[in-house]
């Protein structure tokens, strides 16, 4: 890789985690070029105890270390896809187990809150820069354009090219589908929509 590459993907910054994931992102770059289909990177660990995003306690320093560990890494490696012209065909999922509480988990934490939190997506068939839903005033509650789990895997598989309708195998006796049978395409964050 050239020394320009490297810098952009933070492999000569000072925050040793930064270098950990910028070296994870660019390997999953090469990945992608060699037609891997599925790659998973993971947050790495920033401190003692941190248990990456979920801050049951020092919220603020644990979330400012991670997001210095990921943030200029991520960005490399959208940008580095795009100019490749890699983007439009692989899809990039961010997210977490679980969003945060808007109210304190002891003196400096939150609890998880399954009810409303941020993912994102990119490249792959998604409409760039499109906001999907909404909680409330206080990020607790979806009020609008809720995406429960299924929706988001049929919406992914069909990106992939799979119907989730149609992805059933032979569990337990059972016929089971990926999304059991719940899931709606979120037709809305697509560049090309299925027609209904």
């Amino acid at each position: 890789e050239t020394a320009s590459t490297k810098r952009m993907y933070g492999l000569d910054h000072k925050f040793a985690h930064t270098r950990t994931y910028g070296s994870a992102c660019l390997l999953a770059r090469r990945l992608v070029e060699q037609g891997v289909r599925f790659i998973e990177l993971t947050c790495p660990p920033v401190g003692d105890g941190a248990d990456r995003w979920d801050q049951h306690s020092n919220l603020k320093g644990g979330h400012e270390a991670n997001s210095l560990a990921v943030d200029q890494p991520i960005a490399a490696l959208l940008a580095d896809l795009k100019q490749r012209g890699l983007l439009d065909t692989t899809l990039v999922v961010w997210g977490g187990e679980f969003g945060r509480t808007p109210f304190a988990q002891g003196s400096n934490g939150r609890d998880h809150n399954p009810f409303g939190f941020t993912m994102w997506l990119a490249g792959g068939g998604i409409k760039g820069g499109t906001v999907y839903g909404r909680t409330d005033d206080y990020g607790y509650k979806v009020v609008e354009n809720k995406v429960e789990i299924h929706d988001l895997h049929a919406t992914m598989l069909h990106l992939l090219g799979l119907d989730h309708t149609r992805t059933t195998f032979r569990f337990g006796g059972r016929d089971m589908r990926l999304t059991d049978v719940h899931g709606h395409l979120v037709k809305d964050i697509m560049l090309d929509p299925p027609a209904a």
